[in-house]
């Protein structure tokens, strides 16, 4: 069981112009930033990470519509809605309190009535509470529950809603009981191969897909026995969508790869070898490397690459390259359809999962921090030296380090990944993300 249970998702659905994206800056504050040593990772503002009280969740905008007409806005809100129906564990539905109850509403509240999923109701725009509560009441006549009224510009109410949305997460001593067995997801953009690998695997190893008792998700979750031992996977794809519109289909491949990372230990990328890495899948791997999981690059269709002695070198480069931000992640060649090294991808799945759980003695971290520190000066500014003190394991899935020090603004991101470099000469850490968390602790005399 991994130290933190899988974070809950949350998705917003609702007309134009209601406050989506509103509300959505006011959860997710700064906490959008993008992460500073990450280059690479571009940040759709289509998911946020928020905490509230102890609870910690992502939050999904499950779209923008830019429609002309009310058919076109209720049926984008319709696939709006089977989005968050598919992904989500609760929805927020939202509607304005100016333009009242539309018709449109009505339509998308019967569909997520329907889903059985808990939903809860915005009711946004409600600038003052007395003036406005009657206009509120109106809404009950969706049929989904008690209406939340709120001012997502003012921030108004939004403590209480937010209070109502932790209310419907699945129990954590619930979470706590379920199995234990990896999970891998298996994603990339559409059309590399992803279930002809899921095909493949189950092929050899003859077990019935089931439907896995527990998971809420519409994605499948496939059983695969490989030498004795059972793995999940969890697959994306299932985006054979006639969709027009290549952003929406992007939108949709985003939120779905979301959702799958968010329950896995390990992720698989799948890169089409003909075609290259690319810029989604940089965008691709930015899910899975924020959330710190396992990390394999699955090169599919190596079997029809024209090859000389160089070609695997040359294309490890390129893949590097453009995923810098992730130099742990293992890569791997294989066919999805001749089976090539697909065996191996199991050796590595198994690698990746014993170091994303692996923790390392205190004893034997401050062996290594000292001999670094001998090795290589810390460094000083305006005659202060920055001082380690003390570095523990504070956490696993992914390994979290804290390191004790006199002052942490000198603990430049550069004698971080020094450190780091360290540790991972000392026990590899291949194809896992290391966090390091920096403490200030005044001096001792």
């Amino acid at each position: 069981m991994s130290d933190t249970t899988r974070k809950p998702i949350v998705a917003v659905v609702g007309r134009p112009n209601v406050g989506k994206s509103t509300l959505f800056n006011a959860l997710a504050g700064e906490m959008i930033s993008i992460v500073k040593d990450s280059p690479g990772i571009t940040r759709d503002r289509i998911y946020a990470d928020v905490t509230w009280l102890d609870r910690a969740f992502t939050l999904i905008d499950t779209g923008g519509i830019e429609p002309d007409s009310s058919d076109i806005i209720l049926s984008q809100m319709r696939e709006q809605a089977q989005i968050a129906i598919d992904t989500a564990d609760v929805i927020l539905f939202m509607v304005d309190v100016k333009q009242g109850l539309v018709d449109s509403d009505s339509k998308v509240a019967d569909m997520l009535r329907r889903s059985h999923k808990p939903v809860v109701l915005v009711v946004n725009k409600v600038d003052s509470f007395d003036k406005f509560m009657a206009d509120v009441y109106e809404f009950y006549n969706l049929g989904i529950g008690d209406p939340n009224p709120i001012s997502a510009a003012n921030r108004m109410g939004i403590g209480d809603l937010l209070d109502e949305v932790i209310r419907h997460f699945p129990d954590r001593s619930e979470a706590e009981d379920e199995d234990d067995r990896p999970r891998i997801a298996i994603v990339g953009k559409p059309n590399v191969g992803k279930s002809s690998i899921i095909n493949k695997l189950i092929g050899e190893n003859r077990v019935i897909v089931s439907d896995i008792a527990g998971t809420t998700r519409d994605a499948i979750d496939t059983e695969v026995v490989h030498n004795g031992k059972e793995y999940i996977f969890i697959d994306t794809a299932g985006l054979r969508r006639k969709n027009k519109i290549k952003e929406e289909l992007e939108r949709y491949m985003i939120v779905r790869t979301v959702g799958a990372v968010e329950r896995a230990d390990v992720v698989v990328l799948v890169i089409d070898a003909q075609e290259g890495v690319t810029e989604q899948d940089a965008k691709i791997a930015g899910i899975a490397h924020e959330r710190g999981k396992g990390m394999i690059i699955a090169v599919n269709k190596w079997d029809a690459i024209e090859k000389d002695d160089k070609t695997i070198y040359r294309f490890q480069e390129k893949v590097r390259n453009t995923l810098a931000f992730m130099p742990y992640a293992e890569i791997i060649f294989i066919s999805a359809k001749t089976g090539q090294r697909l065996p191996k991808l199991f050796e590595t799945i198994d690698a990746v999962i014993e170091n994303h759980a692996l923790r390392i003695a205190t004893g034997v971290l401050n062996e290594i921090m000292a001999e670094a520190v001998a090795m290589q000066q810390p460094p000083s500014d305006k005659g202060k030296r920055l001082r380690l003190y003390y570095i523990t394991q504070a956490a696993v899935k992914p390994p979290t380090f804290v390191i004790f020090v006199n002052d942490k603004e000198l603990m430049h991101f550069s004698y971080t990944r020094y450190i780091e470099n360290k540790i991972r000469e000392a026990f590899g850490f291949r194809g896992t993300p290391l966090k390091f968390i920096i403490r200030e602790r005044k001096e001792t005399r």
